[in-house]
C-alpha cells in the first residue's frame, strides 16, 4: 500500500530567490552608475598646462578713445528745415559765425503774427496815454480860466470894501459883490482839488501803462531775437564735429545737430564690462604705449549707468599729454586693480566657458581626472587658484564642450 507523502512549500525559497535577484539587480546598476567614465582623447587635441607659484598681477585691459576736453553741442532753438549750409564737418569755426539757416513757414507766420499783435497793442496804450495828457490839458486851461475870473472877482472885492466903507456904495450892491467872491472863491478851491485828484489819477494810470509799454518793448525785442533763432551760430570757438546737417532736412526744436569742441587737449573715454563696476575705482593708475613710449594714466570719472552690459569711465592723463592725438585714436590700456602679490596661478583657457571655473581636469600621466577647483581674481592671462591646485600640477586648459560628463580622461600619443 502506499504512502502519500505531502507536498513540500517552496514559497519561501522563492522569496529568497527573488530576493537575490532584486539585489544582484541593483548591485549592478549601482556599479553602473558609480562606474567612472572614462573617454580615451589624442594628446593632440588637448592643450596642457602647468600650475605655478608666481607673482599674480591684478590688471585689465581696456579700450579708450581720445576725446577733446570740452566740447559744446549746437542745438536747434527753433525747429525747421535746412535752407543753407556755411560750413562743413571738421571746419574751424569762431563763436558766433553763421553754420546753417533753417526755414519753417508756420514757426515765422506766427512770429508776425504776435509781433503785429503786440504793436497794436503798444498803439493802444500811446493812444490811451495822449488822451489823459489831453485830458489834463483841458482840467489845466480850466483852471487857467477860472483864476483869471477869481482874480477879476476878488480885485472888484477889494474894490467896493473900499467904496463901501466910505459910503459910496450901496449896501446892496457890496452884498452882491461879496456873493459873487465866495462864488468865485469856492469854485477855485473844487476846480483846484478835482484838478489835483485828476492828476493824481492820471499819473498813476500813465506809470502802469509805461511799464506795461516796457514790458511789450522787452517781448517784441524778445520775439525779434527768436526770429534770428532760424540761424544756427557757433556756441564758441573751436573745431565743428558730428556736423551732418543736409539741406532740406527736418530739425525738431531741441535737436543737436552737432558740437563744437574747444582745442584745449584731450582726455580717454572707455567702456567697461559691468563685471567691472565693483572693481573700478577713482584715481587707479593705468599705462598706454603711443608712439612707442608708456604713459600713464589715471581714472578721473566713473559713470555707474549700465548700457548694453557696459559702463564708462573717463582716464586723463597724469603727466604731460603726449603730442599728436587724435579725436576717435583707440588705445589699450592697462588698469591695474591691486597691488602684486605671490599667488598659486593658473593659464587662461577655454575650459572655463564650460567650467565656470568649479572643475578642472588634473593631469597624471596618461590618465587626466576632473577635480573640484576654487578660482579667485583673473587677469588677461591667468586665474589665482584659491583651493584644489598645487604648483608643479599640469592641467588641461582647452575645451571641455565634449567632455561635460566625462570623469576621466585616457590620453594617447
Amino acid at each position: 500500500m502506499d504512502t502519500i507523502r505531502p507536498r513540500k512549500n517552496r514559497k519561501k525559497q522563492y522569496i529568497v530567490l527573488l530576493i537575490l535577484f532584486f539585489l544582484s539587480i541593483g548591485f549592478l546598476i549601482y556599479h553602473l552608475a558609480t562606474k567612472p567614465k572614462i573617454l580615451n582623447v589624442s594628446a593632440k587635441e588637448l592643450l596642457i598646462k602647468e600650475v605655478k607659484n608666481d607673482v599674480f598681477q591684478d590688471f585689465m585691459i581696456l579700450q579708450a578713445q581720445a576725446v577733446p576736453l570740452e566740447s559744446m553741442l549746437i542745438n536747434i532753438v527753433e525747429g525747421g528745415s535746412v535752407q543753407e549750409l556755411f560750413t562743413e564737418n571738421g571746419a574751424m569755426v569762431e563763436k558766433g559765425m553763421p553754420l546753417a539757416r533753417l526755414y519753417n513757414p508756420n514757426t515765422e507766420f506766427n512770429f508776425l503774427s504776435q509781433e503785429t499783435a503786440i504793436i497794436e497793442q503798444m498803439n493802444n496804450l500811446n493812444v490811451a496815454k495822449l488822451s489823459l495828457r489831453n485830458q489834463e490839458l483841458v482840467l489845466s486851461k480850466d483852471l487857467i480860466a477860472m483864476e483869471h475870473d477869481f482874480n477879476q472877482t476878488q480885485l472888484e472885492y477889494q474894490l467896493n470894501q473900499t467904496l463901501f466903507q466910505k459910503q459910496i456904495l450901496a449896501k446892496n450892491e457890496w452884498e452882491q459883490t461879496q456873493e459873487k467872491y465866495r462864488y468865485q472863491r469856492e469854485r477855485k478851491t473844487l476846480l483846484q482839488e478835482s484838478l489835483n485828484r485828476e492828476k493824481h489819477s492820471n499819473q498813476l494810470q500813465l506809470e502802469q501803462i509805461n511799464k506795461a509799454l516796457n514790458i511789450m518793448q522787452k517781448s517784441l525785442e524778445t520775439l525779434r531775437e527768436n526770429k534770428k533763432n532760424f540761424l544756427v551760430l557757433a556756441p564758441v570757438s573751436g573745431r565743428l564735429s558730428s556736423f551732418e546737417a543736409i539741406l532740406g532736412q527736418t530739425y525738431l526744436a531741441g535737436t543737436s545737430i552737432g558740437k563744437v569742441d574747444e582745442m584745449k587737449g584731450y582726455k580717454l573715454m572707455a567702456n567697461i564690462d559691468e563685471f567691472y563696476l565693483e572693481k573700478i575705482q577713482q584715481n587707479q593708475k593705468g599705462q598706454m604705449e603711443i608712439k612707442g613710449n608708456n604713459v600713464e594714466v589715471s581714472i578721473t570719472k566713473i559713470i555707474p549707468a549700465v548700457k548694453n552690459g557696459q559702463f564708462k569711465a573717463e582716464l586723463n592723463f597724469t603727466g604731460s599729454p603726449p603730442t599728436g592725438l587724435q579725436e576717435g585714436s583707440s588705445f589699450s590700456i592697462r588698469l591695474s586693480l591691486s597691488s602684486d602679490k605671490n599667488s598659486v596661478v593658473l593659464p587662461k583657457g577655454n575650459f572655463y566657458t564650460a567650467t565656470k571655473g568649479k572643475w578642472i581636469f588634473v593631469v597624471k600621466g596618461n590618465k587626466a581626472v576632473k577635480r573640484t577647483i576654487k578660482l579667485g581674481r583673473e587677469n588677461p592671462d591667468y586665474y589665482e587658484i584659491i583651493t584644489g591646485l598645487q604648483p608643479g600640477e599640469k592641467v588641461i586648459v582647452s575645451n571641455y564642450e565634449d567632455y561635460m560628463n566625462i570623469d576621466q580622461l585616457n590620453i594617447e600619443p
